[in-house]
């Protein structure tokens, strides 16, 4: 039996990030899962972080509590179901620490990675999705929610995850999908759907 494949999801908040994880998920037949809040001790994790009342919560800590999750994540849900031959699609992944805490936090990136490494045992995801919008349109989007702790960050923490984002992408080509998520719903489905088959034959 071969290994599922290990697809992430990542971009600013309100790109469409969840909506389209459930419909590839749901094309594949794979497993969806989202980072923070996977698993039953993730969800506890994910309160603690969304939480807009914690603004006491130091960046390294940010970082450790993010990681920890992931660690559970990976060896509860992600990993089991790859050994098995099954896909996995997620929301997020290591690629949102390192854009969120290591661009946005200015915490190491090289730190971040050793530490994530560790956490995954080294299973990076092997497609990354990114769906592109522009910062004004995020915030547009943003206007609409009620805002958890990190969607109520300045214009300038998610410029610098933009950045973030573009230089991960444009330094590991092999891995990364840039989606134009400001076309319809169902073109966006239609260009990952385009986008991601042909990454199945390698």
């Amino acid at each position: 039996m071969s290994r599922g494949k290990y697809i992430a999801f990542e971009g600013l908040e309100g790109c469409g990030k969840s909506t389209h994880v459930k419909r590839l998920a749901e094309t594949l037949g794979a497993v969806a899962t989202r980072e923070p809040g996977g698993t039953r001790i993730g969800a506890m994790l994910r309160a603690i972080l969304a939480d807009p009342d914690n603004t006491d919560i130091d960046p390294r800590t940010e970082l450790l509590l993010m990681t920890a999750d992931r660690a559970q994540l990976m060896s509860e849900v992600i990993e089991p179901a790859l050994v098995a031959g099954q896909h996995v699609v997620s929301d997020r992944s290591v690629y949102s620490t390192l854009a969120y805490q290591g661009y946005g936090r200015g915490l190491g990136i090289d730190t971040i990675r050793s530490i994530n490494e560790w956490a995954l045992n080294q299973a990076l995801p092997d497609i990354v999705v990114w769906i592109q919008i522009p910062r004004d349109e995020a915030e547009r989007r943003l206007a609409k929610r009620n805002l958890d702790r990190f969607e109520r960050e300045g214009a300038d923490f998610f410029a610098r995850i933009a950045v973030g984002f573009a230089e991960m992408a444009a330094a590991d080509p092999a891995r990364w999908i840039i989606i134009d998520g400001m076309l319809p719903k169902d073109d966006v489905q239609a260009a990952i759907h385009a986008a991601v088959s042909p990454r199945f034959a390698s």
